[in-house]
């Protein structure tokens, strides 16, 4: 017993300690210095030995001014403990009084320290670098290593170089230290990303790239083709980090798995035309059945994103061939879906894309691979407006993956076939209960679902309005574009100047621009922009409207203009992050702030 309650003792003491020192830690930060002194008194006279305490008992004298105290406290610690780093917080107390010289000797005092005895060096360095004194930390470091040739402070010398503004002479020093030693590679990587982050002007990724194309050329080593690979990702130039991953490829090929990462990265990024081109050369070069697989799915996807009816039947042929081959591999399940969704979608060809999808059911999958089925399967049921059948589906998903994000992606499928079949409470039911999704996508949906129907039930019980809406977004959903704004062209006439019109405006505006006709897109976005900006269509009609400028009308300072507006008007967008990346690289990422 006695035993239990000194050990309940200690845990409450330890409690208690670092409650105190939170608290005083409080009052320091917010310059109350008086109180946290008085705690740290306390503190430092329980647990004399504790550096830390004495530090920053130390900082609240200096912070009331009372050098003197301060130092009469420092002597007597150095005098008691004799150790080295006391003369590091003497001599910044002699330095926050002006006194430069009685600083600079006890500064001294301290680098002697190490030459006399080198384990001191990490010690005393860092009590500088603590004190921004970054010259006298180089030069600590440097006695260290010089007097011990054991030690390597090159990591931390490189890096007081890039503090001291010698950014040319930290990168040489840090691509030195990485190379040998392999193991700090991501640790100088992380450091050079700090860097690259704050470099508007990219004064800093110029230094790097230059030094790191001097490597490769000097040597065959690999190691710099990396380094300049993972550069050039990291300033988003995928074109360039993929011939680096050819030039490895070649001299060292045993593995696929960075390129493949980088054709993810691509394919993430919507770099579609690199990604396309690192897919084609995997396929080249790869006989593992599962690359071969993925590579194609990337493909066919991109293609069929960009083809247009006459080439359907050359893009089925190639989906008939991999599945004649590959169909009953573990690895096709990607693929199977993605030929099952080209058929109803894209061929108008239910069947055959329900017979496949049948087939897919039967094979071995895990709950996971079951549930992409069954999403796909009640996809397609929607598509042939069978929309009972698909909503079984759907549930079904719900209940073999409770609380999953693919779970909450089946919901909303839900509400809008719920919408399709013109059950109106009952999917603004469900899309209420989305509207706090864990997904941002999933939840803005729900949000533009819930209102759409709300407010155009307020204004015609008989829901007239949303009636025809919904025929529209059928069409629009079985990839109809033509029809689908031939229909919501009708809702502008017959239900002008309703709480309809802002929905329909920006279906329409959607559906020109899968057609082609952009300048029509643009005209219909602007009238949200100019008759319902206080809508909720108002940031995707700014950020449509930049990306067709940018992309296809060439009109870079109009789109700057729209990314902006989004920037500084619509921080909760979920185009905000897109929007401010663009904004700044059209920009010229010349100016701090947005």
């Amino acid at each position: 017993m006695k035993k239990l309650f000194t050990y309940l003792f200690f845990i409450f003491s330890l409690i208690a300690v670092a409650q105190n020192e939170q608290l005083a830690q409080n009052y320091f930060d917010k310059g109350e210095f008086d109180k946290a002194a008085s705690l740290f008194e306390e503190m430092e006279k329980k647990q004399p030995n504790n550096f830390y305490f004495t530090q920053k008992l130390a900082s609240c004298y200096q912070g009331l001014n009372q050098f003197e105290k301060a130092e009469k406290f420092l002597l007597s610690k150095k005098e008691k403990f004799n150790q080295p780093n006391y003369f590091v917080e003497l001599g910044y107390n002699a330095q926050l009084q002006k006194e430069q010289n009685k600083a600079d000797s006890y500064y001294k005092k301290a680098i002697d320290a190490v030459a006399n005895q080198p384990n001191y060096a990490y010690q005393i360095g860092q009590a500088f670098e603590q004190k921004s004194l970054l010259q006298q930390a180089y030069a600590t470091y440097e006695m260290g290593q010089k007097n011990n040739s054991g030690m390597n402070f090159d990591y931390q010398m490189a890096l007081l170089q890039g503090q001291m503004g010698n950014l040319e002479v930290m990168v040489v020093k840090l691509l030195d230290y990485s190379y040998s030693n392999n193991n700090a590679t991501l640790n100088v990587q992380n450091q050079f990303t700090q860097y690259l982050q704050d470099d508007a002007e990219n004064v800093f990724g110029n230094a790097l790239k230059k030094e790191l194309l001097l490597r490769t050329q000097k040597t065959q080593d690999i190691y710099w083709n990396q380094f300049l690979s993972w550069l050039y990702v990291n300033q988003k130039e995928y074109n360039k980090a993929f011939i680096q991953e050819k030039s490895i490829y070649k001299r060292n090929p045993e593995s696929f798995d960075d390129i493949i990462q980088l054709a993810q990265i691509c394919v993430n990024e919507k770099d579609n035309e690199t990604a396309q081109a690192i897919f084609e050369f995997i396929l080249q070069n790869t006989t593992d059945e599962a690359t071969i697989l993925n590579a194609n799915y990337f493909l066919l996807k991109n293609e069929i994103a960009n083809s247009k009816p006459e080439n359907y039947p050359a893009i089925q042929a190639k989906f008939d061939n991999l599945l004649n081959q590959y169909g009953k591999s573990p690895y096709a399940l990607d693929l199977r879906l993605l030929a099952a969704h080209f058929r109803a979608f894209y061929q108008n060809d239910y069947e055959n894309s329900k017979a496949l999808l049948d087939q897919t059911m039967e094979m071995p999958l895990n709950i996971r691979n079951k549930a992409k089925v069954k999403m796909e399967l009640a996809d397609v049921l929607v598509f042939n407006e069978k929309f009972n059948q698909a909503i079984i589906y759907y549930a079904q998903i719900q209940n073999d993956l409770p609380n999953d994000e693919f779970s909450h992606e089946a919901s909303m499928r839900m509400a809008k076939t719920s919408f399709f079949k013109k059950d109106f409470n009952w999917s603004m039911k469900q899309a209420k209960e989305l509207k706090q999704a864990s997904t941002q996508l999933i939840a803005n949906d729900a949000v533009e679902l819930f209102l759409l129907i709300s407010d155009n039930s307020a204004e015609d019980s008989l829901q007239v309005a949303l009636q025809d809406f919904s025929k529209a977004d059928l069409l629009e959903y079985q990839n109809k574009p033509k029809e689908a704004l031939e229909a919501f062209l009708q809702i502008l006439e017959k239900h002008k100047g309703q709480s309809i019109e802002a929905g329909t405006l920006y279906k329409v505006a959607r559906n020109y621009e899968k057609l082609g006709n952009f300048a029509k897109a643009i005209s219909f976005y602007q009238n949200i922009l100019d008759n319902h900006k206080d809508g909720i269509y108002t940031d995707e009609a700014l950020f449509y409207s930049a990306e067709i400028y940018k992309k296809q009308l060439n009109d870079l300072e109009k789109s700057k203009s729209c990314y902006e507006k989004i920037v500084l008007e619509h921080p909760d967008s979920i185009y905000f992050t897109e929007a401010r990346k663009q904004y700044r690289q059209l920009r010229g990422d010349k100016q701090q702030g947005i």
